[in-house]
């Protein structure tokens, strides 16, 4: 908050629901709840019962009572399904949320990754029926996976649609060079490594890009990272996750750094297509 950052990300999964408590207490105890946009998410497996999992209208309305109680809160701005779920009807999940806005209990809904075809269907059912519709886009995004830039971002852009990028450092991958010694997080992460151990000549390639422009213009490669997404039109603002306080002064910071259009350039030119991640 002394950054100037307003805006929380968290998610009912995130540590079982421990994630949802620590930013509770700290907003109680610690900060103006008007002044800061809280989101969290539905849809993982919170429970072992049929029900424990996905967006149907029980879960959703179950798990959203769940939040607030964690988050020690009436309501959240932002509440975000965390996945496409295909076993329940969209119709069913979109008057759910629908009803959770209705109730009070969020301000706004959003969506996080899936295919552009759900997106433009979740909206147009939305429209038709007259029900809430989805104001943000979570996807998964960063200079080491820009598969989303074929279709999702174009139909954001159209739409009005706010997009907050998960993963913009790619699991610290870009925050360092490629021969240095991986984290205990990233040895750790096996989400991660499910994500980047697909292309990872191509990846190297860019990561090596990054570390020259980073000795070139004397910029942590975090830094150049962030303001690369933050160049973008459809970019709101990426979901940045920290382990340590400088990676959010590194962040923060990052507002300040311009790149100029062949900077650009040679940071994306390296980029192959990679296989769709990040949807389950």
């Amino acid at each position: 908050m002394e950054l100037g950052i307003n805006f929380f990300d968290t998610a009912n999964v995130y540590s079982d629901g421990t994630s949802e408590e620590i930013l509770g207490r700290f907003v109680r105890d610690e900060a103006n709840r008007d002044e800061l946009v809280i989101a969290t998410k539905v849809h993982g497996r919170m429970r072992a019962d049929a029900n424990g999992a996905g967006l149907s209208r029980k879960a959703i309305l179950t798990e959203i009572d769940a939040s607030l109680r964690r988050l020690q809160m009436d309501y959240v701005d932002l509440y975000q399904i965390h996945r496409w779920d295909s076993q329940t009807p969209i119709e069913e999940t979109l008057e759910a949320l629908h009803d959770v806005i209705k109730a009070g209990k969020a301000r706004y809904i959003g969506a996080s990754s899936m295919y552009s075809w759900q997106f433009a269907k979740a909206l147009y059912l939305a429209d038709l029926n007259g029900w809430t519709r989805f104001v943000s886009m979570q996807n998964h995004y960063n200079l080491l996976y820009r598969e989303e830039e074929r279709e999702m971002m174009k139909l954001c852009e159209a739409e009005g649609i706010g997009v907050i990028p998960w993963s913009p450092l790619a699991r610290g991958r870009l925050t360092r060079p490629w021969e240095t010694e991986p984290t205990s997080r990233a040895e750790s992460d096996e989400f991660g490594k499910t994500l980047y151990r697909t292309m990872e000549d191509a990846d190297r390639k860019v990561v090596e890009r990054v570390a020259e422009l980073s000795v070139a213009r004397g910029v942590p490669m975090a830094q150049l990272a962030l303001a690369w997404m933050l160049g973008k039109p459809f970019v709101s603002a990426p979901i940045v996750g920290a382990s340590k306080p400088h990676h959010l002064e590194d962040a923060a910071t990052a507002l300040s750094v311009t790149l100029s259009p062949d900077e650009i350039v040679s940071l994306e030119e390296l980029y192959v297509p990679h296989p769709v991640l990040g949807f389950s």
